[in-house]
């Protein structure tokens, strides 16, 4: 997950808040062309779910 968000697993949660917002920017299937939109949304998808993990403290530790 570390390396979907391009975070260090010693980041602080406010790295990771900073870093999802802006692929979740970049990804999100709404700002993006129909052609891609299945691509985006996958990624968006995989963005979203490394945040969820990486952003709670007992799910990071599990993790980690």
């Amino acid at each position: 997950y570390y390396d979907e968000l391009g975070v260090d697993p010693d980041c602080t949660l406010n790295a990771i808040k900073r870093k999802y917002r802006a692929l979740a920017l970049q990804y999100h299937p709404d700002r993006n062309s129909v052609e891609d939109k299945e691509e985006v949304t996958i990624k968006f998808r995989e963005v979203s779910e490394a945040y969820e993990i990486l952003s709670d403290e007992k799910s990071r530790s599990e993790y980690d």
